[in-house]
């Protein structure tokens, strides 16, 4: 698996650090205080960062992977954008979303889009810090009957996520870390 050519990890770092990492006093979802805040949303979902954060995560998704998604919100736009500039590429790898909670109606489950029994899948997330999403979602592809073959988040801001996809049989990487956007891990 290659890694983003230095140049446009630069830009994407920059674009993140320009518009989605915010400083101040923040309480996230653990419940736990810092003094920083991402939403990679708002770097992911803007056109000019769009191709990078795709070609990112393709630079890192195994061959074999036909399928990318994660747990709505936060893996959507990763997902679909990569989907749809892979697409372009030749590389065709479906995409769905994971529900926090199975429908009741209709179809039921939790998946929702394009996702089928034995697929290889990608399984992706904005951004992470303590991992519960990325391994949440992986879990519902499972009980779905396809098999996670990568967890890939944006950026890890926690440095925790690793040793518990690890502890799953679970491959994971990030794009950037908290590191790389110039903060210590906030794992928890």
């Amino acid at each position: 698996m290659s890694e983003l050519p230095p140049t446009e990890f630069a830009a994407l770092r920059d674009h993140l650090l320009e518009h989605s990492v915010r400083r101040g006093d923040f309480t996230l979802k653990s419940g736990r205080r810092s003094s920083w805040f991402i939403d990679s949303k708002q770097t992911v979902c803007r056109p000019e960062a769009m191709l990078l954060v795709a070609n990112g995560i393709l630079a890192v998704t195994p061959p074999e992977a036909d399928a990318i998604g994660g747990l709505t919100m936060g893996a959507d736009p990763v997902a679909f954008v990569t989907a749809g500039v892979a697409a372009t590429q030749g590389r065709l790898l479906k995409a769905f979303s994971v529900r926090k909670e199975a429908k009741d109606h209709g179809g039921g489950g939790r998946i929702a889009g394009a996702l089928d029994p034995g697929d290889k899948v990608v399984v992706t997330e904005d951004t992470v810090t303590r991992g519960t999403s990325l391994l949440d979602a992986a879990h519902a592809v499972i009980e779905a009957g396809a098999v996670p073959v990568l967890l890939v988040a944006v950026v890890d801001r926690g440095g925790t996520v690793e040793a518990m996809a690890t502890a799953e049989g679970l491959p994971f990487r990030a794009l950037l870390t908290a590191p790389d956007l110039g903060f210590e891990y906030e794992g928890g």
